[in-house]
């Protein structure tokens, strides 16, 4: 039987992994190795300063793994103590509450970073998130209604994957869900924004009127065609496929690159 390697950046008790958990069950022998707690946004960092605690533990009589580090620390003892003699047919991360379009969302995701992890130690993995309404305060009633939905079309996917495997070049998906995902929501497979918003700091002052600063995002007008747009402006269900390997193998600017620094040298 293959095995599926699970893993979040919400926390191992998280209604999103567990709904993706009791999907994946049919496609093989899901493996459980989450944070303890909420890791988002800890991009591809890892534990170094201080030890790892990880425990077995139940989760409503389900099996898993809770540790104290990063998702990327998670994939690591994964693969190289929990299941160090099994190697995983898929790493699945998710499904993450928020959304993680465009590669300003990418670069920070822990959830992302999972994927991105597994994908450096060379096992092919995908990154599932459900976006929320914009502005909006999340309704605990519609998460439980969305997820398991979110959850039963993620399976479909990982299906695919199980049985095609990724395509040359790419080395993991990154899959966003609209907030109204239902059976039929259409799939588009796009590319990532390279933004969806700019970066706005706003300047204010504490009760004893000392200075301190609160980050937030402005929307940008959305590209067709990208992740962000089909996600947050069409409704519909994006799949971006991602490949590790960011650097630029283009032969004159690499050329450009090295006349300059020759220049440089002289």
């Amino acid at each position: 039987m293959r095995t599926i390697l699970l893993t979040n950046d919400d926390g191992v008790t998280r209604p999103g992994l567990w709904a993706l958990y009791e999907e994946l069950t049919r496609l093989g022998e899901v493996v459980v190795v989450a944070p303890e707690s909420a890791r988002s946004a800890t991009g591809m960092s890892i534990t170094l300063h201080k030890p790892l605690r990880v425990k077995k533990i139940l989760v409503k009589g389900r099996r898993a793994y809770s540790c104290s580090g990063t998702p990327s620390d998670c994939v690591i003892i994964a693969l190289r103590t929990i299941l160090k003699n099994t190697r995983p047919a898929l790493v699945v991360s998710g499904i993450n509450e928020g959304n993680n379009v465009s590669l300003q969302a990418v670069y920070g995701s822990g959830t992302v970073a999972a994927a991105v992890r597994a994908a450096l130690m060379g096992i092919p993995a995908a990154a599932f998130s459900l976006a929320f309404r914009e502005n909006t305060p999340v309704n605990p009633s519609w998460l439980r209604r969305a997820m398991p939905i979110a959850a039963k079309r993620s399976a479909e996917i990982v299906e695919r994957l199980l049985e095609m495997n990724l395509p040359r070049g790419v080395d993991y998906l990154n899959v966003n869900f609209p907030p109204d995902v239902g059976p039929d929501t259409p799939v588009k497979i796009t590319r990532a924004a390279r933004t969806r918003y700019e970066e706005v700091v706003e300047e204010r002052r504490d009760p004893r009127f000392k200075k301190y600063y609160w980050l937030h995002g402005r929307l940008h007008e959305l590209e067709p065609g990208t992740d962000a747009y089909e996600v947050l402006a069409a409704g519909n269900i994006s799949i971006t496929p991602m490949k590790v390997d960011a650097s630029v193998t283009d032969p004159v600017a690499s050329e450009m690159l090295a006349r300059v620094f020759a220049a440089v040298q002289e």
